[in-house]
């Protein structure tokens, strides 16, 4: 279970969105649903990446967050001595949906959709 305790500590203060996005940033890439979102590679490696946060909004018991995860990914190749596939990182963006429970910082992710 993610949980994002900062950021529901901050909730309400002016550092709310500065704390959220260092939380997101780390989180592991097998934390947040990378692997679906990517667009041109095949394969995210672990590495670090950085959250924009786009939209936060009080829903009841939630806080719900939109935010962009900038990444990298590769095209792995099947890494043989004539395999011409270089390993070169490829730029990449997905949005999420971060549901953060008000009174346990229990936190759903989800891509974000369209």
């Amino acid at each position: 279970m993610i949980r994002l305790d900062k950021a529901l500590g901050a909730w309400g203060k002016p550092d709310f969105e500065a704390i959220l996005k260092q939380e997101i940033a780390q989180l592991g890439v097998d934390q947040l649903p990378l692997q679906q979102g990517m667009s041109a590679g095949n394969y995210v490696p672990a590495q670090a990446i950085t959250a924009t946060i786009l939209n936060v909004d009080e829903q009841g018991n939630v806080i719900r967050v939109k935010a962009g995860i900038f990444f990298s990914s590769v095209i792995a190749g099947c890494s043989c001595a004539d395999d011409p596939t270089p390993i070169d990182k490829i730029d990449e963006y997905c949005e999420v949906r971060l549901d953060i429970d008000k009174a346990t910082a229990a936190t759903t992710i989800a891509l974000a959709a369209e």
